[in-house]
């Protein structure tokens, strides 16, 4: 069979190389806009399956005939998520499986559409979102009654490589993403209670708990994106009362980005009267990209923790699930680019082995099967635990450790 990557960036690399050792994969074709770096990289890597060609991915006529031509069984999309929705269009108009990590945003517009037409789409195949949402519902699924559901998701680098710049941060995705992320508006549920967060205060004192993590010690939690959107996927609405999903940095993180917040320099328009064509946004990522590097012998760690708490057979209960990667140097992949690249090569061997066949927009949550995507991620190294404690539902709340450094 034959899949179609658009985009070998970091993440996309990652892809590569799972289905360079795939049984049912026979040629991974690849279109990326900057080919020669690439070419040297899959030379390098030893990528025998992988076909590099180059596109522009912006022209919408030529992705989607280019989709139609190839050949392709699946186009597994790694490109930046402004590109999802035209490169889903493609896919469908193509008869072309698509799968990605992005958040599934309009995309959703597509489900009729892809339902009549057989084709299955899967956004959202990712760390977070991704195996997130399958670890929630695994969670979910061991309560009868579900009183908060949190998750949480890190990608920091080691203690040993942590302390050589202030901010205690390196780049395993764009930095340019990042910072885009540091701006993006939150919901959560407290007390039953909906709290909508402006994007330039997540990082607020009020809005950061800490979590403790054995190894890891205290890290901090600071709202990332919408999670109340997810209550109905779940199936919640009934008795939910705290629901949120957080990111994960080293203490002072937070503070150092309220600050920059504060003062604009997160914003993505240029304010300057004399009409300097860059944003404060953008000069941050051009003056921090290179700072920010990890060493070839240094290594990030990827934290997923989901916790559900609420009732089982009415006693209280507390269920944990936790996922922790750590960069493989043999490969020099960084745990980032695996637990996203190899999710959403997961997805996508899913859908052509027909462990996914129904067709339409669909959902980490409720059409991957869990148990066998856990063990596919084990089978790469990705291992998961879990535990039940037993806990009072009405007075539990992870968030009560509050404050940034």
């Amino acid at each position: 069979m034959k899949v179609l990557l658009l985009g070998m960036g970091m993440q996309g690399k990652a892809v590569a190389h799972d289905l360079e050792h795939s049984s049912v994969v026979d040629e991974t074709l690849v279109f990326d806009m900057d080919t020669d770096p690439l070419e040297k990289y899959i030379t390098a890597k030893g990528l025998q399956k992988t076909v590099l060609k180059q596109l522009d991915a912006t022209n919408q006529a030529d992705l989607t005939e280019l989709l139609g031509q190839s050949g392709a069984d699946i186009v597994i999309c790694m490109l930046p998520p402004e590109f999802g929705y035209g490169v889903a269009t493609a896919a469908l108009n193509a008869g072309v499986h698509f799968v990605s990590s992005s958040y599934t945003g309009e995309i959703a517009e597509l489900d009729s559409a892809a339902r009549k037409r057989g084709v299955i789409i899967l956004p959202e195949m990712g760390m977070d979102p991704g195996i997130d949402l399958v670890l929630c519902r695994l969670a979910v699924d061991k309560l009868d009654q579900v009183v908060g559901l949190y998750s949480y998701g890190a990608g920091i680098p080691e203690p040993a490589c942590a302390d050589d710049n202030p901010l205690r941060y390196k780049i395993s995705w764009t930095f340019e993403g990042v910072l885009k992320a540091y701006m993006r508006d939150a919901v959560v549920l407290k007390l039953g209670k909906r709290i909508d967060i402006p994007g330039d205060r997540i990082f607020r004192q009020e809005n950061v708990h800490r979590v403790n993590f054995p190894g890891l010690g205290q890290l901090e939690a600071y709202p990332n994106g919408d999670a109340v959107k997810f209550i109905s996927m779940f199936g919640l609405e009934k008795d939910i009362r705290h629901m949120g999903r957080f990111a994960l940095r080293w203490p002072g993180h937070c503070r150092f980005w309220s600050t920059m917040a504060g003062l604009g320099l997160l914003d993505d328009t240029s304010c300057d009267p004399e009409n300097i064509p860059f944003s404060p946004r953008q000069f941050l990522v051009s003056a921090l990209s290179h700072r920010l590097k990890y060493g070839d012998d240094e290594r990030d760690i990827d934290i997923i923790r989901v916790q559900a708490w609420g009732k089982k057979n009415g006693r209280g209960k507390l269920v944990t699930y936790e996922v922790t990667d750590r960069r493989d140097l043999e490969t020099g992949l960084f745990a980032m680019n695996r637990t996203v690249g190899f999710t959403a090569s997961i997805g996508a061997q899913m859908i052509l082995t027909e462990k996914i066949t129904t067709p339409g927009v669909l959902s980490p949550v409720r059409d991957v099967p869990p148990e066998a995507f856990l063990k596919e991620l084990e089978r790469r190294g990705i291992k998961t635990a879990n535990r039940i404690e037993a806990v009072d539902p009405n007075e539990y709340r992870p968030d009560l450790l509050s404050g940034t450094d």
